[in-house]
């Protein structure tokens, strides 16, 4: 295996065998920061993901007038300002390349009486805005942008009186719409609702609700509802392994045979554990041991060990749990037995990529066979994968589900663009070569 900055080859054969620990949860960093910032007193975040992403977030928060300290790669120290302690910036809020940042800060900010403008890199500002200003502006937020706000750049004019409190009945399940309007709702006259056709990730709700935040679940869990102008309280917050992270190595695992690996401290909240059931679905032989809960989040050590994959179908409720690992569920079925068919996916669409269509072509180019279709794929197993030279789009997720891919390849398969894998996972190459027999 060669990484450069920019390239990562990967050459085929042996086992993987060991065990290993991933980067903190991507979602969890991000939140701790944020919510440190909105909180009285200091917050302690250990096991911190230092990818660029959650960068970006502390750039932003810093340039809004909070002091965050990193004693360590993965150590962070917020000293919060309260909900009305924020700070006009000077500058331009630029986010990168983080959905996250852009759409949960702009309801933060949604509830400020100074202007502020959010841009990003040229995924961002091609990201889709307006499922998140929209309901932002029914609140009385005041944002312009391109295309009728909803593209970045954003400018954010503040307000001098509270949002209006509203019950948004969310056309997608989406955590970051979910969230980006219950981070208003700290802002706003009332108690604001939020409910979704499925449930998406909660790790907004868990941790608002653990800083202080009054924060009920109702109609079984699809109905968020906050309190506005709670008192947050900083709070000491072990994040735990990335799932989405993990997922790679899940795969890895499982496909490569006379492989036994076990990952610890790894986040199974049961709203982002759906590559769990669907691993498990397959044939995957995967075993669970010693779940406990950190800071209201589940956490458990996993081991798997190499099986014999069947193909499956993945829809419905199920996608929200795993949006993000279906990148990898696909290197997956192309080493299963039988038919995979993903569906009700769209949104894979509007990630960093248009990740339906640049894993679809990135994947043909090592000489396997997959099928667009308009919300997900048809992915025909038992196929054999030829090795050659694709590209990540500058997607991490594509980056890595191709370098998976390549693990059973008859050739070396070289990624190029493989920098975009410290977004999420810093040190992946090397994570991979430990494992590596």
């Amino acid at each position: 295996m060669h990484e450069s900055h920019q390239i990562l080859s990967i050459t085929p054969g042996g086992s993987l065998r060991g065990e290993t620990e991933v980067p903190g949860d991507k979602s969890i960093s991000h939140r701790a920061v944020m919510f440190g910032a909105l909180a009285k007193g200091t917050t302690r975040v250990h096991r911190f993901l230092p990818g660029q992403d959650c960068l970006s977030t502390i750039d932003c928060f810093r340039k809004l007038g909070v002091s965050i300290e990193m004693p360590g790669p993965t150590e962070v120290l917020v000293h919060g300002k309260g909900l009305e302690g924020l700070q006009e910036p000077a500058d331009v809020l630029d986010v990168g390349n983080s959905g996250t940042t852009m759409r949960l800060i702009t309801g933060i900010l949604s509830g400020q009486s100074f202007f502020s403008v959010l841009t990003g890199d040229g995924s961002i500002r091609r990201r889709p805005m307006a499922r998140v200003t929209e309901p932002l502006i029914e609140m009385g937020a005041s944002i312009r942008g391109r295309e009728g706000a909803n593209k970045a750049p954003l400018a954010i004019y503040g307000t001098e009186q509270p949002l209006k409190a509203i019950h948004y009945q969310s056309p997608v399940a989406s955590a970051q719409v979910k969230s980006a309007i219950l981070l208003a709702g700290l802002f706003a006259d009332g108690k604001t609702r939020v409910t979704e056709p499925l449930l998406s990730r909660d790790h907004t709700e868990r941790m608002l609700s653990s800083f202080g935040a009054k924060l009920n679940r109702l109609d079984r869990g699809l109905t968020a509802e906050i309190e506005s102008f709670p008192s947050l309280h900083g709070q000491e917050i072990e994040v735990p392994g990335d799932i989405s992270s993990a997922a790679f190595l899940l795969v890895a695992a499982s496909i490569v045979p006379g492989s036994e690996v076990t990952l610890r401290n790894i986040g199974i909240n049961p709203t982002r554990d759906g590559i769990l059931d669907v691993l498990r679905e397959m044939g995957a032989n995967l075993h669970v041991e010693n779940e406990r809960l950190v800071a209201g989040e589940p956490v458990a050590d996993i081991t798997v060990q190499s099986a014999s994959l069947k193909g499956t179908t993945i829809e419905g409720a199920i996608i929200p749990r795993l949006i993000d690992e279906l990148p990898i569920i696909a290197v997956a079925a192309l080493f299963a037995e039988g038919t995979t068919i993903i569906k009700d996916a769209a949104e894979l669409r509007v990630k960093e990529t248009d990740r339906i269509a640049v894993l679809a072509e990135e994947l043909r180019k090592l000489g396997v066979t997959v099928e667009e279709t308009p919300d997900g794929m048809i992915i025909p197993g038992n196929q054999q994968v030829k090795g050659g030279t694709v590209d990540s789009h500058g997607d991490h997720r594509i980056a890595m589900s191709l370098a998976i891919a390549g693990l059973l390849a008859a050739d070396e398969t070289v990624i190029r663009d493989a920098a975009s894998i410290d977004v999420s996972f810093p040190g992946f190459a090397a994570t991979l070569q430990s494992l590596r027999n």
